[in-house]
């Protein structure tokens, strides 16, 4: 997920143990699929941006019992360790009165995934089917690399059956029950990162 590093499994049982101690070591953002820890790179300023864009606007149009939450993981199927934690997730507001760190798939209305920098498209089209193995109705995909957006709607035999792409300054037409459109005018594109830019002058 999200950017890049996938390791094997530890010993049977010891998997969120492991990620734990991994997210709060280094403060990365870790998740298990497929059995294995899929550590995320920080986000760059920009990755930020899009994830803090939509959650305003979401915020203001969600249907009454609904919130638009940042970290906050899924389970995923198959497997009792797997989870996944998407940059933004709608879920019912009792999910801030839960003492459960993992929020049930099926109460998902939308995750988002915002892209970074470093992933590659077998990544994006695994991630894409993880979410409808899950049975997550509605994903949205934004990608500040190419400045495009694609929606993911029916999930089905582990496939999201309708996807419909945009670019930045169309409209995301989110479907019922949420019903209502995401401006995507001021969502940046991504450049070279000045810091590595220095770091490779040094």
């Amino acid at each position: 997920m999200k950017g890049a590093w996938a390791y094997p499994r530890p010993r049977p049982g010891k998997l969120r143990e492991v990620a734990e101690t991994i997210e709060g070591v280094t403060g990365l953002r870790v998740q298990i699929v497929g059995g294995k820890l899929v550590m995320s790179p920080a986000r760059r300023g920009k990755h930020v941006g899009v994830v803090v864009g939509l959650r305003q606007q979401l915020g203001t149009q969600l249907p009454n019992g609904l919130g638009a939450f940042e970290m906050s993981s899924i389970a995923l199927p198959d497997d009792p360790d797997d989870y996944v934690t998407p940059d933004l997730i709608v879920l019912p507001l009792e999910w801030t009165e839960d003492d459960d760190w993992l929020a049930a798939p099926e109460d998902a209305a939308l995750a988002v995934e915002v892209i970074s920098s470093s992933e590659k498209s077998r990544e994006i089209r695994d991630k894409a089917d993880w979410y409808a193995v899950a049975r997550v109705p509605v994903l949205l995909v934004v990608d500040p690399r190419k400045g495009t957006w694609a929606l993911h709607t029916r999930p089905d035999n582990g496939a999201y059956q309708d996807v419909s792409p945009g670019k930045f300054g169309e409209p995301v037409p989110l479907p019922a029950p949420l019903g209502f459109e995401v401006a995507t005018d001021h969502f940046p594109v991504y450049g070279p990162s000045p810091r590595a830019g220095r770091a490779a002058d040094a």
